[in-house]
C-alpha cells in the first residue's frame, strides 16, 4: 500500500515562492503516476498539476500553467510542487495523488482517478 505525506506549505508572503513535497512509502515511487490538487472549503477539489510515472511529461492544468512547476524523483520517492510568484487566491489546503500507471502521458485527472492520496498542507498566502 501506498502512503503519501505532503510537506512545506505554511504562511508565505504573496509573490514569494513556495516549494511543496510528496514523499511516498510503502512502494517504490517508480511506477506511479503523481498529481497535485487544492481545495479551498465549500469548493471542489481543483486539478493543478500531473506527472509520469517517469517524471518525464508533466501536464498542468490552464490555470497553473507557467506559475506552477511539477516535478518527481524517484531515486528519493519524492514529487515536488513548486509556485513561484504566491498570489492571496492560492490559499487553500494542497494534496498529491498517486496511482499505478506506466503511461507516457497522464491522460485521466478527475480526483477519482487516484488512489492513493496524502493528508494535505495549508497553504496561506497573506497579501
Amino acid at each position: 500500500q501506498v502512503q503519501l505525506v505532503e510537506s512545506g506549505g505554511g504562511l508565505v508572503q504573496a509573490g514569494d515562492p513556495l516549494k511543496l513535497s510528496c514523499t511516498c512509502s510503502g512502494r517504490p515511487f517508480t511506477n506511479y503516476a503523481m498529481a497535485w490538487f487544492r481545495q479551498d472549503p465549500g469548493k471542489e477539489r481543483e486539478f493543478l498539476a500531473a506527472v509520469t510515472y517517469n517524471g518525464i511529461n508533466p501536464r498542468y492544468s490552464n490555470s497553473t500553467m507557467g506559475r506552477f512547476t511539477i516535478t518527481k524523483d524517484n531515486t528519493k520517492n519524492t514529487g515536488y510542487l513548486q509556485i513561484d510568484s504566491l498570489k492571496p487566491e492560492d490559499t487553500a489546503v494542497y494534496y498529491c495523488a498517486a496511482r499505478l500507471e506506466v503511461l507516457l502521458e497522464v491522460r485521466r485527472i478527475n480526483p477519482n482517478e487516484f488512489p492513493f492520496w496524502g493528508q494535505g498542507t495549508q497553504v496561506t498566502v497573506s497579501s
